[in-house]
């Protein structure tokens, strides 16, 4: 998906401050260079297949088809050098920072993969690396912040707002506003002022071209695919190899959290409204007073009251479906794929497994294709709190 003058339909744009717009054009101009130039993309491929690992498989769930009727496939993402898709992004926008000339990037995480993702390429193209993460996030994914710390990257602790995600991506940009000649702020997902959405997305489109590949040497496709939705970027990643298939449906699952009530979820797409956050106009969790709502998962990559704009452009245009499942059904996943096949899930990927398991039904006799986006070391902690030290 390409966005004309900076939007998706309606969605997308540049709210911002008016120093950041110089920074925003500079940043365009090096990705329009990166992509048109072929050397710069032979040397993202070479980073991505011989340090990240790509590709990555497309695994056959043989327990789980057996014993809910239907088709698992699973684009096993979590195979990836740091444990998840965000690799794929931080690896293409740091060769975006170094053609710009930028000695320090800053990022925001929640669950913490984006900022592990971050600070490994940082090290390894050697760049000074800030990372902001809310406080709550920080003592839920200690592991990661363990990571991050070890790489060389600055852990900064957000203690505003409900000290997630959200309040995480506020501190970045005002980080940003300060150093804007130096830094790069290297947004982790399909959110953002224009042209994070795009860059974001053309870095994990490799996902989806991957699983297409896969189905086509197959000889048949799937009938549909499934992911996790907080930002946006895993899921947007894998629909871009189907978007142009209709016989292909898309379905993309946030976080039901506790309940449907307001700020017991983090349920943007299902429940949310139009309205601007953190740069730019698409769907977002706000109260009759414009005033961004609290939200809840047990996942902290879902964690977020926005979700990105090409998202809120598929979601009007009907392309893809938006659904949500519960922290119980999340975790109820997470349980049976590490069960029957031998995989922990992220809390994030459970919620697309969730999906298919709880629409068995409906789903049977179909080819399912979820996006495993990332690996569960990160949850257990989450884990053992939710379901006992048994778990």
């Amino acid at each position: 998906m390409r966005a004309t003058d900076g939007f998706y339909g309606q969605y997308g744009g540049q709210f911002v401050p008016e120093i950041l717009i110089p920074a925003l054009d500079e940043l365009e101009r090096a990705y329009q260079d990166f992509k048109n130039n072929d050397g710069s993309i032979k040397l993202l491929q070479r980073y991505l297949n011989e340090y990240a690992g790509r590709p990555t498989p497309v695994y056959y769930a043989k327990n789980i088809s057996e014993k809910y009727g239907f088709g698992l496939y699973l684009k096993r993402e979590d195979l990836l050098h740091t444990g998840a898709h965000k690799i794929n992004n931080t690896i293409g926008q740091v060769l975006l920072a170094v053609s710009m000339k930028k000695k320090r990037v800053i990022a925001e995480t929640g669950a913490g993969q984006h900022g592990v993702a971050t600070a490994t390429a940082a090290a390894l193209f050697g760049l000074t690396c800030r990372i902001y993460m809310g406080s709550l996030d920080v003592e839920r994914q200690m592991p990661n912040v363990k990571k991050m710390r070890l790489l060389g990257a600055e852990v900064v602790p957000v203690d505003e707002g409900l000290r997630t995600l959200k309040d995480a991506i506020s501190a970045s940009l005002k980080d940003w506003v300060t150093n804007v000649t130096g830094t790069h702020y290297l947004l982790g997902s399909v959110a953002g002022p224009h042209p994070f959405p795009e860059i974001v997305a053309y870095f994990q489109s490799v996902i989806g071209r991957e699983a297409l590949d896969y189905f086509r040497l197959q000889g048949f496709l799937p009938d549909c695919v499934i992911a996790c939705v907080g930002g946006g970027s895993n899921a947007l990643g894998i629909f871009q190899g189907f978007l142009e298939l209709s016989a292909v449906e898309l379905i993309g699952v946030e976080a039901g959290g506790r309940s449907l009530d307001p700020g017991q979820n983090a349920a943007t797409l299902t429940l949310g409204s139009r309205g601007i956050f953190q740069g730019a106009l698409s769907y977002l969790l706000q109260d009759g007073f414009c005033q961004v709502r609290d939200v809840h998962s047990v996942s902290a990559g879902l964690d977020y009251a926005g979700v990105g704009p090409q998202h809120s452009f598929l979601k009007d245009s009907g392309r893809v479906t938006y659904t949500c499942v519960f922290d119980g059904q999340a975790l109820n996943a997470f349980h049976e794929l590490t069960r029957l096949e031998g995989i922990l899930p992220a809390l994030e990927s459970a919620h697309a497994v969730a999906y298919a398991l709880e629409h068995a039904q409906d789903l049977r006799g179909k080819r399912v294709l979820v996006n495993l986006s990332g690996r569960g070391d990160k949850d257990l902690g989450i884990i053992e709190k939710y379901m006992g030290k048994e778990a």
